[in-house]
């Protein structure tokens, strides 16, 4: 089984248990691990993989508990690493009446993981890459270390995985830029997974068939558009098809997108890079139908962690 090293922010999600109130109004919050990143990580481990994380913590309990989190999965933590002069990131989210989210994003050490540090990760010993921070593209140290990474990833020849993982209020004064990095990921990659709207909005397409088209043209990579309970659009080869969903009904969806990316990654661990790259969309169909299998299981349960914990690969059989 080959290695995977995962790259991007590690945090604390600090969610309102309150209904309808907001941020300022809310008096109740549940403290849970986060960040894309993180989730593919651990959704990987509990499969049964093998997988490193790097990230870049505060030196303080949440960072502490974060690592302690990681290592419970059997995450290795090598390069998680802690940052004396700045606190874990904490995001508190609340749901408003209206659907809209009342959003606060306190950033801190993830941003900070530097160009210096991941040049000391030896890349040699990992066959799969993945990039799936929403914090990346954000102007700062993690910005230039995620381009740095990607850039020896491609000179030595290892498989690379991206999931944009769009945040509108982190991007809503800056989507352009958010846009315009996507597209060197998407064109450099082998793997990547959007949802629906990512699909429309890198591509400045208005409908999910001409966004699709556009992908299919500008891209080389396969690549998977998540759809819900409509499935998975699957394209690879010059070609698409949908996979069907797994019926649940879902208890929390958090987390069912990086727990499908996770599956990916998880069963592409057990090929050679150079098998990967010739699959037919066959196969590639069984991947996806495995991975949507995943998600469908983390929708079960309240919370992305947690489901993880009921992940296993017993659910591909």
């Amino acid at each position: 089984m080959k290695k995977i090293l995962c790259i991007g922010e590690a945090l604390i999600d600090m969610i309102c248990t309150d209904k309808g109130k907001s941020l300022s109004q809310g008096q109740n919050f549940l403290k849970k691990p986060g960040g894309a990143p993180t989730n593919v990580a651990a959704a990987i481990a509990a499969l049964g993989g093998t997988v490193e994380l790097a990230a870049k913590v505060g030196n303080d309990p949440f960072g502490r508990q974060l690592i302690d989190v990681m290592q419970e999965f059997g995450v290795a933590t090598k390069w998680m690493l802690l940052d004396n002069k700045h606190f874990t990131t904490f995001a508190f989210v609340s749901l408003m009446e209206d659907g809209e989210r009342d959003f606060v994003f306190n950033r801190g050490a993830d941003g900070e993981l530097t160009r210096h540090e991941v040049e000391d990760i030896p890349l040699e010993e990992f066959s799969i890459i993945h990039f799936g921070s929403a914090t990346a593209f954000l102007h700062g140290p993690l910005q230039v270390a995620y381009e740095s990474l990607l850039q020896k990833a491609l000179q030595q020849n290892i498989f690379i995985s991206f999931d944009p993982n769009y945040r509108h209020l982190l991007f809503k004064s800056n989507k352009q830029s958010f846009i315009d990095q996507s597209w060197n990921f998407l064109q450099s990659c082998h793997f990547f997974k959007v949802s629906d709207e990512e699909a429309m909005l890198i591509t400045s397409k208005a409908t999910l068939e001409d966004a699709t088209t556009s992908l299919l043209e500008k891209t080389k990579a396969v690549f998977a558009i998540t759809l819900g309970k409509d499935g998975t659009l699957l394209g690879a080869n010059n070609t698409t098809t949908i996979v069907e969903s797994i019926p649940v009904k879902p208890v929390d969806t958090t987390g069912a997108g990086d727990a499908f990316v996770g599956a990916v990654l998880y069963q592409l661990s057990n090929m050679n890079v150079s098998d990967i790259q010739n699959l037919p969309i066959e196969k590639w169909e069984h991947i996806v139908a495995n991975a949507n299998k995943a998600g469908a299981r983390t929708c079960e349960y309240l919370g992305a962690m947690e489901a993880f914990k009921h992940l296993n690969n017993d659910i591909f059989k």
